[in-house]
């Protein structure tokens, strides 16, 4: 969960519990399932949960599948994609839509 320190402005990332291990609250990360995941804690049950998202993954690479590329730096394509999937009404952080714009956000690191 992502903590707002209104003095210095600074944005600053927890860890937390999921499934018995500790996992980063926050952080893109490779993927299992689909080609990425993050963990997010719910803030209606106070849980954490795993939000898988991305094109296949491993589950495509297991059927001989490629995976497609996140384009974002044609900015054409970054447009379009924003557009497309209105990325700025975007704002529930445990949905997959929220966490695929970020990604197609320019300096936002991937894996």
């Amino acid at each position: 969960m992502l903590e707002f320190n209104s003095n210095n402005y600074e944005m600053r990332k927890e860890a937390a519990k999921h499934g018995g291990k500790d996992v980063p609250l926050g952080k893109i990360m490779k993927g299992d399932v689909k080609k990425f995941k993050v963990y997010v804690k719910d803030p209606k049950s106070g849980n954490v949960k795993k939000v898988n998202f991305g094109h296949g993954g491993s589950s495509a690479k297991a059927k001989g599948e490629k995976t497609l590329s996140i384009k974002r730096n044609k900015p054409s394509r970054q447009k379009s994609f924003l557009a497309r999937h209105k990325c700025d009404q975007a704002k529930d952080r445990t949905s997959a839509r929220y966490w695929s714009c970020k990604a197609w956000r320019k300096n936002t690191k991937l894996p």
